[in-house]
Formats: structure tokens, C-alpha cells, sequence
């Protein structure tokens, strides 16, 4: 191989390493951090997965200030913090299941920069319950169609 092959090789790789090392941001390969390591990385970016506290408070006045909502969120170890997010509050943060936040932390205070919101599934709602709302009454029991109940009914209808 000559040379000029070898140095073109290197080079390549050189701009590969560098590519990923620096093009890409290092919230791309992030993972969920808890509130306590947030804490711990105090200016860096990272994600929080958690839920919203409801004994606290939601701050919103879309009169006021509409790009201001204020909350509290408990991760899974039970930690808690207050969270900031300069934009309009998401249509239905209450009824979320999780938050999976974005931003940095500040002192004791999150500053997010962008919200997802994990809504429960509606398809986790007990199949009685689902198929009571669709017909409006309780579910019939069945049981399995065999020879000897198809031939009991058969007699009793022929008695009559």
C-alpha cells in the first residue's frame, strides 16, 4: 500500500473519531440520571425520568406569564425537586403517568428545556371494566361449548 493510501486511511478515521467524540451532542447518548445525581452534575445537561408531585402546587398564569410553569416531580428513589420550564405548559402534564425532562440543574431547582410526557396506557384498564363501558352492562360468562352442553340444550328445548 503506499503511502498517500495510509495517510488517507488514517486521516478518515481521524475525522471519524472526531465526529463522534465532538459533532454529536453528548445528550444523544445520555441515559436517565435521578434527581440526586442531577444534583451532582450541577450546569450539565441531562435527562430525568419521574413523576409529577401532586401534593405540590402547579405555578401556571397563562394571562400572567404564559412561557412560565413551575412543579415538583419525585424520582423512584423518592427524591424531590422543583422544576422550571420557560415555554407553554403541555396540555395534559396532570394526567400523566411520567415526565421525562430535559434540562439542567440549577442550584435546587431543575430548568428544563423540554418535557415528554408518559400517559397511561389505555389499554391497561381491566377487560370487565373495558367491555362494561362498551355495552354498557355487566359481561356475560361463558363457558366452552362442549357435545354434552349442546346436546343438554337441545333436550330442554325439546321439551318445551
Amino acid at each position: 500500500m503506499k503511502k498517500t493510501h495510509i495517510f488517507i486511511l488514517v486521516g478518515i478515521a481521524t475525522l471519524i473519531v472526531a465526529l463522534i467524540i465532538f459533532g454529536f451532542p453528548s445528550s444523544d447518548f445520555s441515559t436517565y440520571d435521578t434527581i440526586s445525581s442531577a444534583k451532582a452534575k450541577q450546569g450539565k445537561y441531562v435527562h430525568l425520568i419521574a413523576k409529577l408531585d401532586k401534593s405540590q402546587p402547579i405555578e401556571y398564569d397563562a394571562v400572567k406569564n404564559p412561557n412560565y410553569l413551575g412543579f415538583s416531580i419525585v424520582d423512584s428513589l423518592g427524591a424531590q425537586t422543583k422544576v422550571v420550564y420557560r415555554n407553554s405548559k403541555p396540555t395534559e402534564l396532570e394526567q400523566s403517568e411520567r415526565v421525562v425532562l430535559q434540562g439542567k440543574m440549577q442550584g435546587d431547582v431543575f430548568e428544563c428545556t423540554s418535557i415528554t410526557l408518559k400517559c397511561p396506557s389505555k389499554y391497561k384498564d381491566d377487560k370487565k371494566e373495558l367491555e362494561k363501558s362498551v355495552t354498557g352492562s355487566e359481561p356475560k360468562t361463558t363457558t366452552p361449548a362442549t357435545d354434552a352442553n349442546i346436546n343438554e340444550s337441545k333436550e330442554s328445548a325439546a321439551k318445551k
